[in-house]
């Protein structure tokens, strides 16, 4: 063995009494290096030491005072599950009731999809209908303000009117609460300024 002194890792196998392959040339080597035989016996003194130390068994409540301090990750879907299982019943019954409850839904429900799906014209029906709904319901609402701001003669030139009376009613609205949410800012920016 060329002239080197022993790696932390190789000492360590003679102190514990190793006997694989590769121990030998280790040994010769402690034989003959005085430096290595020190580091060795100090090495075999500390482990002696350590294990003439008396053996305890600890609290019993000694992991859960350290684990209550432990910050411990769990991934995203480990939580899920264990949110899921709490309402997941624990009575075989009341499991199978609730399975077959969950599969008639999913039943429904994808019989409704399916139905829908090779129903296309009900679909474009239904979904025409929501926006002519919800344009009328706009627009009867715009009247509403524009009748409670403006009063009822303005509703009748509004109506008169067209689309374009609306806009311009409608922007005239929105500029006058732009106005006023500036200057409440200010008032506030101002009341604050002479408070400090």
């Amino acid at each position: 063995m060329e002239h080197r002194h022993l790696l932390p890792n190789e000492i360590d196998l003679l102190v514990d009494g190793d006997a694989g392959f590769g121990v030998a040339p280790l040994r010769a080597h402690v034989a003959e290096c005085r430096e290595c035989r020190e580091r060795c016996d100090e090495l075999r003194l500390v482990a002696e030491t350590v294990e003439a130390l008396p053996h305890f068994t600890p609290n019993l409540r000694f992991a859960d005072r350290i684990m209550t301090q432990v910050q411990v990750v769990e991934p995203w879907h480990v939580a899920a599950t264990e949110y899921a299982a709490r309402f997941v019943p624990a009575s075989t019954p009341m499991r199978l009731f609730l399975g077959a409850g969950a599969g008639a839904a999913a039943l429904a429900i994808s019989g409704s999809a399916a139905w829908l799906a090779f129903r296309g014209d009900l679909a474009g029906w239904m979904a025409s209908l929501f926006i002519d709904r919800t344009r009328q319901t706009l627009v009867t609402g715009a009247g509403e303000v524009a009748a409670g701001a403006l009063g009822a003669d303005a509703t009748t030139a509004l109506a008169s009117g067209g689309l374009a009376t609306l806009g311009l009613t409608s922007a005239v609205l929105a500029l006058a609460a732009i106005g006023a949410v500036l200057g409440f800012r200010r008032l506030a920016a101002t009341a604050r300024a002479h408070r400090s």
